[in-house]
């Protein structure tokens, strides 16, 4: 955990951000500024800043069945995934997330 990072918070419930899923791995949030009807925030709870520090196999597989488990829940079969990584990238809050977006 990263006592700054505002992800870490929001996992730690400081916010009381209403989780649209989670498991033991990680937690999915809505997006504070949606760019699509749906846009969803798929947040590991290992704090990494971004896709180039992850190194776990095992995690990084978590986090793509996450993305599947909770658009199967809410009923979205046609969406977009994306992960920014790096500042020239468009990444703002450096802990890795991956954004699903869809109508």
């Amino acid at each position: 955990m990263d006592n700054d990072c505002i992800f870490c918070k929001i996992i730690n419930g400081e916010f009381g951000t209403e989780f649209v899923y989670e498991n033991e791995h990680l937690v999915v949030f809505k997006d504070i500024h949606p760019k699509s009807p749906v846009h969803l925030l798929v947040v590991p709870k290992l704090h990494v800043a971004s896709l180039n520090e992850l190194d776990d196999r095992e995690l990084l597989a978590e986090l793509m069945l996450g993305v599947k488990e909770v658009t199967k829940k809410i009923g979205l079969k046609s969406y977009r995934t994306q992960i920014n990584t790096g500042k020239e990238a468009g990444q703002e809050v450096f802990h890795l997330h991956i954004h699903v977006l869809g109508k």
